[in-house]
């Protein structure tokens, strides 16, 4: 999904009166699965939109996003580290490492 088509659908969430939370990769080193500007969109009910990685990324990015969401409602920093020594059991070893903003956003 495009930024321009994601903003649009983030927009009309917001219109909505629904929370979510924007994830958007910060920073990227090495091998990742997707590089800086890559955004996705995490809704209460843990719908995302877009993507920042797939796999292990989506999955520990989703988990701090809805924490950000419906628990602290700050945002955080995620770092995500893709090498062999992380506790990979999918086979999502890229080998780079990255930083993802996540940020709750409210109507």
């Amino acid at each position: 999904m495009e930024n321009i088509d994601l903003f649009k659908k983030m927009n009309s969430c917001l219109e909505d009166g629904v929370n979510l939370a924007l994830a958007t990769v910060v920073e990227s080193r090495g091998s990742t699965p997707r590089g800086e500007g890559a955004r996705m969109i995490v809704l209460p009910d843990g719908t995302l939109l877009g993507t920042v990685g797939g796999g292990c990324v989506e999955g520990t990015v989703k988990s701090a996003a809805l924490e950000a969401l419906l628990k602290t409602r700050q945002s955080r920093l995620v770092e995500i580290t893709l090498t062999a020594g992380s506790d990979q059991e999918d086979g999502d070893v890229c080998g780079g490492t990255m930083r993802v903003l996540v940020e709750p956003v409210f109507p």
